[in-house]
């Protein structure tokens, strides 16, 4: 590079560690990163690259990155190995990756440079305590690790004896240092001979631990998937034990989350680099779960949970990520074996094991896996295998295989409808529909009412459905003398009749037929003499008629009814949970409804145009007498047991569907009580952190609503409260309504008053600049929420030193504040400065620098016809008359003075104790200075 173009290299780079600097001030860490990196790419000048490497490890102890911040260090310290800053940064940075013994390396070294040093010293000395008591732990766990697997493997261990050893080992094994120990002291081993015991509560205490073990650790995870081998995991997951097949399930997670580095714990140390490529074996436990769909040996749980995990595993979670070889790779090796599973009729003898879920969640599966194709070419490939497949089927010999053939027609149409309907144009398709409804065998009509139920939508490009779909359903009503097909032709007859929506001027059916199907659906659902997978179907059917406002509002005054419905959603076939979710959409009108423009509404009447009417039964207050008797009726133990079910079946549809119910629930402040004492605060935590967008955000404005007006410990207890703030300081965005922004602010104002835990949460989640630009508001209520979390804010240290930063206007706002007419707004901003003028005397100067108000406005408060501000003006100012003495002069000189004496001689009643009292302390003060003197 010429002279010239370096010198002007090296000038950039100078003027980049500026600018890094200027954002690392203002609290900006990732983009000082940023300079700061930019600024090492140019300059070769080794004392500024020092430099830069030691400002880049203090961002990264901020962001809390501390592998990178260790790395950082040690190339300043490369470079200049008497770096006292970077040595610093190092020890904190190591201590935080718990990596003690190097961490005290360090910072010996420091307080060797610099042994006049307090805070080098504090840090020697706390680092050699915490080596110590780590190094008892160790040798104290390595020992119990030993007795623990003595009482494992005794044969004649007492059975009390043994529980307690094996839940002591599976909490061992899920801390990183007793992972460690286990790992350390041949535990593998010893787990492999706890399974070869054949005793399932000594298998499932192995099985755990070993999950724990591979938790946010490649290279562990690694050797115990080597050392277990995939095909003994797989077959261990293929039992009957609904809670061996469920403990592999996540076994198996936690192997993947670590190879994939999908797991959100960073990887300790340098055993990223122990590991090979990983990809060999993510592929190998591909195929084996692949396999295991389609075995004979694989039981009905089992197969679910394979389902659940390439539901979870294969298909991209970020469509912004290029990559979807995985989804490829399954396609091209293991649709056909998902198409197999979606195409098992139970009641044929060649049916695989299943549950009443595994069929759905292939579906998913394959709706999932075409939804991540990138392009037509894909996704042909994925029509024609699928095309191959079910004409493969065809066979005028056997009728077995056409049926089977018309059920994967059948689950594609749950999957990926617009495939399915290309699928249902086939030749041959319709019409061997038509043929099954007509055979005489039961499994045969079964299969085609339920393909021509999913075939029969408006979006249908099958003519044949819109023209024939109600004539020929109609008919198999009236003939059949079977309940199971009555009930699912009646399903099929709701779902084409709901076409019109809510619009109550769409009726389908003659006036009166949508209440007699309801009726029909309702009688079905009490009846307990019809199978389950029968009456979900009558759910089903309640899911399309309820959209009538008529119908459900019968159905919620049928107590029956609705328990039925509660107790099938709490039952193991979680296919139920949409339709159940649907039904209580429909009951509480949480769908979202199109506004209606009344200039729109006279153009289309004036052009003859049909316009959306509205029920009158869905007007407000039909809505909230339904509410009310959904909650008496149970509806939020049903929710929160929907919430918990572990399967891919809860998809971010249905996640949706439950968090509108729960925000329609939540609308009334005094039912949230009831919702609170039964679980509905626990249940909306996961609704607001996984989902669809509109869904998060509506179970964040139910938290809202929720942590507004409950006691937090009860609404969300033990650590659970600290997982709600996330969501609340997300409806802070601008993007969101008015309304969701003034509850969130009511709900971290209730949080923010509770513990320090909870402010410093709110604080890491970066609330505090939306909580300041809506003080900042317009509108009254906005402001005043905001002002009063604040005020609850400002007891946190980190609040506090924002406020003592110079070059803000935080001081000032509040102080103007204290001066509006809002007396709300007054009294949170007095509280405010009342709390910061008394942990911070710098703020008691600098409070009279920001505005020349200030006096003026201090006195009105001290004047206020409101004794709670009164009180908070007198404590601020008792702060500034205790902070310094020219300040207390300049206030005694001032009208103060004359205000103090007057509220200190009034006579003392019960409710003016605290505010006399303050101002005579105020005056003591004033005494003490000298300033005035006792009347004698």
């Amino acid at each position: 590079m010429p002279e010239g173009q370096m010198a002007e290299a090296e000038a950039e780079a100078v003027r980049l560690k500026e600018e890094g600097n200027r954002h690392f001030q203002l609290q900006d860490y990732k983009a000082a990163a940023r300079s700061y990196g930019q600024a090492l790419k140019l300059t070769k000048d080794k004392a500024l690259k020092a430099t830069l490497y030691r400002n880049r490890a203090a961002c990264g102890l901020k962001t809390e990155s501390y592998a990178q911040a260790a790395s950082d260090a040690s190339r300043a310290i490369d470079i200049n190995s008497s770096d006292i800053k970077a040595l610093y940064r190092r020890c904190q940075a190591l201590e935080h990756l718990g990596k003690l013994d190097q961490a005290f390396k360090d910072v010996q070294r420091c307080a060797t440079l610099q042994p006049q040093n307090q805070s080098f010293q504090e840090t020697l000395r706390r680092l050699n305590t915490s080596i110590q008591e780590k190094l008892r732990v160790q040798f104290s766990t390595d020992s119990r690790v030993q007795k623990m697997f003595e009482i494992l493997l005794d044969e004649h261990s007492e059975a009390d004896r043994l529980e307690k050893a094996a839940n002591n080992l599976i909490v061992l094994g899920r801390e990183e240092a007793g992972a460690e120990r286990i790992f350390q002291n041949n535990g593998v081993a010893l787990l492999l001979q706890l399974m070869d015991t054949k005793r399932p509560e000594l298998v499932l205490a192995a099985v755990r631990t070993l999950s724990g073990m591979c938790s946010g650790h490649r290279a562990r995870a690694t050797v115990i998937l080597h050392a277990v081998r995939i095909d003994r995991i797989c077959s261990l997951m293929a039992v009957e034990s609904e809670e061996m097949s469920l403990a592999v399930c996540n076994l198996l997670q936690a192997i993947i989350d670590s190879l994939s580095g999908e797991d959100k714990r960073e990887h300790r140390g340098k055993e990223e680099a122990l590991v090979l490529d990983t990809k060999k074996d993510l592929k190998q436990i591909t195929n084996h779960l692949l396999d295991m769909l389609v075995s004979k040996k694989v039981s009905g749980q089992g197969r679910d949970q394979a389902l659940n995990l390439l539901n979870k595993n294969v298909p991209r979670k970020d469509l912004s990520v290029h990559d979807n070889s995985r989804t490829i790779y399954v396609v091209d090796n293991g649709l056909r074996k998902v198409l197999k599973v979606v195409g098992q009729v139970p009641d044929l003898p060649s049916c695989l094991p299943l549950t009443d879920n595994t069929r759905m969640l292939a579906s998913i599966l394959i709706n999932k896996l075409y939804d991540d194709l990138r392009c037509d070419p894909e996704r042909d490939h994925f029509r024609k295998i699928c095309e191959e497949y079910i004409t493969g089927k065809f066979d005028p010999q056997d009728m077995d295989k056409n049926v089977i053939a018309i059920q994967t027609v059948s689950g594609i149409l749950q999957g990926p409808f617009d495939l399915g309907n290309q699928l249902l144009g086939l030749k041959g398709v319709m019409e061997m529909m038509v043929a099954l409804c007509g055979s005489d065998r039961e499994a045969d009509q079964l299969v085609a009412v339920e393909a021509l139920i999913h075939a029969s939508t408006k979006l249908s490009r099958a003519t044949f459905i819109i023209t024939n779909g109600v004539a020929l359903l109609k008919q198999i009503y009236k003939t059949t003398k079977n309940e199971k097909i009555k009930i699912r032709t009646l399903v099929g007859l709701c779902k084409l009749g709901s076409a019109g929506g809510t619009d109550y001027g769409l009726r389908q059916f003659a006036e009166g037929s949508t209440e007699k199907l309801a009726k029909q659906c309702r009688k079905w659902l009490c009846n307990p003499s019809i199978d389950t997978r029968t009456r979900r179907w009558a759910v089903e059917g309640m899911a399309y008629l309820t959209l009538d406002a008529d119908v459900k509002d019968d159905f919620v005054q049928d107590l029956p009814a609705l328990q039925a419905m509660f107790e099938l959603a709490k039952t193991s076939d979680k296919t139920i949970l949409y339709s159940v979710a649907t039904t209580l959409v429909n009951c509480t009108n949480s769908y979202d409804v199109k506004e209606v423009i009344p200039e729109l509404v006279q153009l289309a009447k004036f052009s003859k145009q049909h316009v959306p009417e509205e029920h009158p039964k869905d007007k407000k207050d039909f809505i909230e007498m339904r509410v009310k008797r959904l909650l008496k009726a149970g509806v939020i133990s049903t929710l929160a047991c929907m919430v918990k079910a572990d399967s891919a079946i809860l998809t971010d549809q249905t996640k949706e569907l439950l968090a509108r119910v729960f925000l329609a629930l939540c609308d009334n402040p005094k039912d949230r009580g009831t919702i609170v004492a039964q679980g509905g605060g626990k249940a909306l935590i996961p609704l607001a952190l996984e989902g669809t967008d509109v869904g998060k955000v509506k179970a964040a404005h139910a938290l809202a609503k929720i942590a507004a007006v409950s006691n937090p410990d009860m609404a969300f207890p033990g650590e659970r409260v600290y997982e709600v703030v996330r969501p609340l300081v997300s409806l802070l965005d601008t993007q969101r309504d008015g309304l969701q922004n003034y509850e969130a602010l009511l709900g971290l104002t209730n949080l923010s008053g509770r513990s320090e835990k909870l402010r410093q949460k709110i604080f890491k989640e970066r609330a505090l600049p939306d909580i300041e630009n809506y003080m900042f508001e317009n509108h009254d209520q906005l402001r005043q929420a905001a002002t009063e979390c604040m005020c609850n804010m400002v007891l946190h240290k980190e609040v506090q030193e924002r406020f003592l930063a110079d070059g803000n206007d935080r001081l000032k706002l509040l102080v103007l504040l204290c001066g509006e007419d809002d007396e709300k707004v007054q009294n949170a901003a007095a509280g405010a400065l009342a709390m910061l003028t008394a942990a911070q005397q710098k703020l008691c100067l600098k409070m009279t620098q920001v505005t020349t108000q200030w006096l003026e406005i201090l006195q009105r408060l001290c004047l206020h016809d409101q004794l709670c501000v009164q009180h908070r003006g007198l404590v601020i100012a008792r702060n500034l008359l205790a902070a310094d003495a020219e300040l207390a002069r300049t206030l005694v000189e001032s009208e103060l003075l004359e205000i103090l004496t007057a509220v200190g001689k009034q006579e003392p009643d019960e409710k003016k104790a605290a505010v006399i009292q303050t101002a005579r302390e105020c005056l003591v003060k004033c005494m003490d200075y000298g300033f005035i003197k006792p009347a004698s």
